[in-house]
């Protein structure tokens, strides 16, 4: 397909009111904020793992999700399982921005953000609460963190709560692996979970 080129004059006018209508959204987020009209912010960020749509409550990060998901489908379901008012507000999510960036990085082995994790209920929030106890550099199997919860034999629910993990990379699903030391599926894709565990891997023995 080719792609039409506009003359330079009108070039600028379009660039110029992309730049304004982008001036009024951000006016508008702001004044949804302080009116109390907005209960979910998002953005999306350019990471090495591809883009990733970060959401936020008042209570805090609610939501990291990869692009294979879907971001439009990521954000219907934000709207429906906790609020339709769901608007792009990049400045309440500069936080967590800045700590996926160092983690990327390598300089940032913990995340010390709030999390809101409303979204996990149950068991899964139970398995969720320990992936934590997995340190930066370091795996652990299925089985080994089914040992944690109060269901020790729950090895499948653990795999399951590892897939539907609404705050992948925070909450460090990507260290559990299959027992025979094999990667195992992830959220964001195989490719990515190796890439993430190469680089805690690198970054933890520097």
């Amino acid at each position: 397909m080719t792609e039409l080129k506009l003359p330079a004059g009108l070039a600028a006018l379009a660039g110029g009111e992309e730049a304004a209508a982008e001036r009024l959204h951000a006016a508008l987020a702001r004044a949804a904020a302080q009116d109390g009209l907005l209960d979910v912010a998002y953005r999306i960020v350019d990471s090495p793992v591809g883009p990733l749509l970060l959401a936020a409550t008042d209570a805090g990060l609610v939501r990291v999700a990869f692009a294979r998901e879907g971001h439009d489908t990521v954000l219907e379901q934000l709207s429906a399982a906790v609020s339709p008012r769901v608007l792009r507000e990049p400045g309440r999510l500069d936080g967590a921005a800045r700590e996926l960036d160092e983690y990327f990085e390598g300089r940032r082995h913990t995340f010390g953000l709030p999390l809101d994790l409303r979204l996990a209920g149950g068991f899964r929030r139970e398995v969720l609460a320990h992936l934590p106890e997995i340190g930066y550099g370091h795996t652990a199997s299925y089985a080994a963190v089914a040992a944690l919860t109060s269901s020790p034999r729950a090895v499948r629910a653990v795999g399951t709560a590892c897939a539907r993990n609404p705050l992948p990379l925070v909450v460090p699903c990507h260290r559990v692996v299959r027992s025979d030391g094999s990667q195992g599926a992830y959220l964001g894709g195989t490719e990515a979970k190796a890439w993430l565990l190469a680089l805690e891997s690198s970054a933890a023995s520097a």
